[in-house]
């Protein structure tokens, strides 16, 4: 039988109530404060001050259960209604809660993100200011929640497999701030009827086949807004679908444990077994809470009471989870009536301080600036003709009762139209505007633009640039192997790296470029995986959070998609969404372009770099340029995407001599060719394509300077493309995507941003895939993609217009 079979029927056995009369108080204390913080919330949003509430209330009960096992160093990977739980184990205070719910910018006010997240969704600080890692064992962890249901579940997946690391690797032991031998526990939580999302199972399975510390609780109410969960679950029952993975005799799959939400004295005892057992044997556990309530509906946004029937919700009063567990302290004698009427006045109290608190806070600096704003517009002496709307604009903001930033800066803005050109006033004023203006502006991009990407030392802008070194003794090898030989000086030098996905680990990647790596570093660094791209993603951010340095492998660009919400939704707003508290510098690896048909084409980019702002996409065109990217990456704190060229593992590269140590910049374009007539810029496997074209033009007396932009994200952030147009004065923009899409992008980049549009003498043109995927074959590739000839002709055509006596017509119109 299994050793953790054995420990659960003993532990079973064991006296696991809490008889502490002191403790329980207490609880009901807690409960009591969450609630009314529910009740007050949801009055701030309607009466105005806060513009939207989702709230905890109907979850106390379970919620404090939960907390009492939740220890220093232990994970939260949550769900938007977990604010019991977040004031339970001190990771919240009222006051806070508040801050959150107005909108609060000031981290010291609002710890958790800034005022970049709606209420109830929470992260505590991993990161110093300077961007360096706290003791992550010496406080308790919530990583920073995500509005998406079942967004937090790949996520939390990562967060327990990195306990399993830490504590079967013994070389990771040395990192003391990061984890106590694996000791922690990763607790997630969810809706019942978000269990019905692809990343629950997906999440679920996999932490089943990983057998992780992953403690799972479904806070089930029985509805998912106004859909009741017989339409969501199977036999609308979660614990009865998931039977299956039950803990087998062999010791592989769940404990699965079910309580009622309102059982306080059940839930403290199954929460202390269960997860004692999470701990210690590192199996997952999932806790089906049921028979839980929501008595005040699912937002701010309606009311239950137009879905639900008057039988529930009479059923929800009588089995109020805080009605009930006062109901059990008075039948077992613990407090009298007396005492629970106090304390529940005292709650009251101490939320209507906290609302108080939270609310000046937020309010006084912007009405601070408000005077500030009026006094400088009153005082300056202007009696011009359109001091009347002046004063309109000025008398206007002034009866604003509670005023935004938003009510203040558009003020100013409006305010500066009219001043008048004329008297002697008008330049003080107007200078004296535009720096109130000027200031503002900077100070609210600090407040609500910062932290997209790393703003601290180890960012990449600021890795130093270190080239490839090449000798007499240097070989021509095939790319996989420059790859396969950084990745092992990479592996060497880095204990805390490793790597995983479909097919890397046994037989090395598809491509081989990991060949030999698993036999020399282990499974627990080179590791293979199930088909599951949304948690590979997931899983790699999990371990980056815990600081672990993860490579995720997404075995094709196209299988890419499955996972892009993950990407998008949590690893790219990542450090922007808790203001620089938290970093998931996870490399995520694969391969595209130029593979036949249309599942493995490969190139969708504009998809990519249009919803994964704060992710660097990489675009390398061959697997040095590829390998200096991954040693550029892995001395930042930034995550990445490294789409290598599917076509080149197999192509003559030469081996640099300094393998591991070279790197390549990020958001520097290389010029690949000089020329004076045309610049043509491009990325990845189109770069073969354009040099094979640059070489027939040549033939044709046209100097093309090609440039590889190298990176998308960021893209030329020195204006090398600039530079090359203003010598060329004709510009063309080539890929493989879909007619505009990162031709597109570049384009924009480039004409708008960096004012290249006044130095071009012929319209700029892009070269990109047809609208459709890539047909199947060689010739369906040449059909559907962009080719040498292509390139040639545009450019051609391009340079006959400016000179048709010099290029003669080739093509019949």
């Amino acid at each position: 039988m299994s050793e953790i079979i054995k420990e659960n029927k003993k532990l079973k056995k064991k006296n696991t109530a809490f008889t502490n009369s002191e403790e329980i108080v207490n609880d009901y204390y807690i409960a009591n404060i969450s609630r009314q913080l529910s009740i007050l919330g949801r009055k701030e949003v309607l009466t105005g001050k806060a513009k939207f509430g989702i709230f905890g209330d109907g979850k106390e009960i379970a919620q404090i259960a939960m907390a009492k096992s939740f220890k220093t160093g232990d994970w939260r990977s949550g769900y938007y209604r977990d604010q019991t739980f977040m004031l339970a184990s001190g990771m919240l205070t009222p006051e806070e809660f508040f801050a959150q719910l107005f909108g609060e910018t000031q981290l010291s006010k609002n710890p958790a993100n800034g005022g970049r997240l709606m209420n109830n969704h929470y992260a505590s600080r991993s990161l110093n200011d300077d961007g360096s890692w706290k003791d992550l064992t010496t406080q308790k962890n919530s990583s920073a929640d995500i509005s998406p249901t079942a967004g937090q579940m790949p996520r939390l997946l990562g967060l327990a497999y990195a306990s399993k690391l830490f504590r079967e690797n013994k070389d990771l032991h040395q990192f003391k701030g990061f984890s106590n031998k694996g000791n922690e526990v990763a607790f997630g939580t969810i809706g019942d009827s978000s269990t019905s999302e692809g990343h629950f199972w997906e999440a679920i399975n996999a932490a089943g086949v990983l057998k992780v510390p992953m403690a799972m609780s479904v806070w089930d109410d029985g509805w998912g807004i106004s859909v009741p969960n017989k339409y969501q679950t199977t036999k609308s029952n979660i614990s009865e679908v998931l039977k299956g993975f039950e803990l087998d005799e062999n010791g592989d799959g769940y404990l699965i444990y079910k309580a009622k939400g309102w059982d306080y004295e059940g839930l403290c005892k199954l929460y202390a077994e269960g997860v004692e057992l999470c701990r210690k044997n590192h199996v997952p556990t999932l806790f089906h809470i049921s028979e839980m309530t929501q008595p005040l509906g699912h937002s701010t946004s309606g009311s239950h009471e137009r879905y639900k029937s008057e039988e529930r919700l009479n059923w929800e009063k009588e089995y109020d989870p805080i009605k009930k567990m006062r109901e059990w302290i008075l039948s077992n004698k613990i407090s009298d009536e007396e005492q629970l009427s106090q304390i529940e006045s005292k709650a009251i109290d101490k939320v209507k301080e906290a609302r108080r608190i939270a609310w000046n806070h937020f309010i006084e600096p912007i009405k601070k600036e408000r005077e500030e704003l009026i006094y400088l517009v009153q005082n300056a002496g202007c009696h011009c003709k359109k001091t009347d709307r002046i004063d309109a604009i000025t008398n206007s903001l002034k009866k604003i009762i509670h005023p935004v930033r938003k009510d203040n800066f558009s003020a100013a803005k409006k305010i500066l139209r009219y001043i008048c050109s004329t008297c002697e006033n008008y330049k003080p004023l107007k200078s004296q505007l535009q720096e109130w203006l000027k200031n503002s502006l900077d100070q609210n991009y600090a407040r609500y633009s910062s932290h997209l990407y790393s703003e601290t030392s180890l960012g990449v802008r600021n890795i130093v640039s270190i080239a490839p070194v090449y000798s007499e003794n240097s070989k021509m090898v095939n790319g996989r192997e420059v790859l396969r030989d950084n990745f092992e000086l990479l592996f060497t030098k880095y204990p805390l790296l490793l790597t995983f996905g479909e097919d890397t680990g046994f037989i090395g990647g598809v491509n081989q470029s990991l060949e030999g790596m698993q036999q020399k570093f282990g499974e627990l660094r080179v590791t293979d995986t199930g088909i599951r791209e949304a948690s590979i993603i997931g899983q790699g951010i999990g371990m980056a959070l815990r600081g672990l340095r993860p490579i995720a492998e997404i075995q094709y660009f196209d299988y890419l998609l499955y996972a892009l919400q993950t990407m998008s939704d949590d690893l790219a707003t990542m450090q922007y969404r808790t203001k620089g508290g938290q970093k998931a510098p996870l490399i995520i690896r694969t391969r595209g372009h130029r593979l036949e048909g249309i599942w493995h084409s490969g190139s969708p980019l504009s998809m990519v770099i249009n919803s994964i702002r704060g992710v660097h996409v990489c675009v390398p065109r061959n697997m040095t340029v590829a390998a200096g990217f991954y040693n550029t990456l892995l001395e930042s704190d930034e995550p990445a995407l490294v789409i290598e060229p599917l076509n080149g593992y197999r192509l003559k590269e030469k081996r640099p001599d300094n393998l591991g140590e070279f790197n390549t910049p990020l958001g520097i374009p290389e010029i690949l060719s000089e020329g004076t007539d045309i610049t043509l810029v491009t990325y990845g496997s189109c770069v073969r394509i354009a040099e094979d074209a640059v070489k027939q033009l040549k033939d044709f007396d046209i100097s093309v300077e090609l440039i590889d932009v190298q990176t998308l994200l960021p893209f030329d952030v020195n204006g090398i493309i600039l530079k090359s147009i203003k010598k060329t004065s004709r510009v063309v923009f080539f890929d493989e995507d879909v007619p505009g899409g990162a031709t597109a992008f570049m384009m924009q980049k480039v004409l708008e941003d960096q004012k290249a549009y006044f130095y071009l003498d012929s319209e700029p043109r892009t070269i990109t895939a047809k609208d459709h995927r890539p047909a199947y074959g060689t010739d369906g590739d040449y059909f559907s993609n962009p080719n040498a000839e292509d390139v040639f002709e545009l450019i051609y055509e391009m340079m006959r217009e400016s000179n048709p006596d010099k290029f003669k017509s080739i093509y019949i119109k």
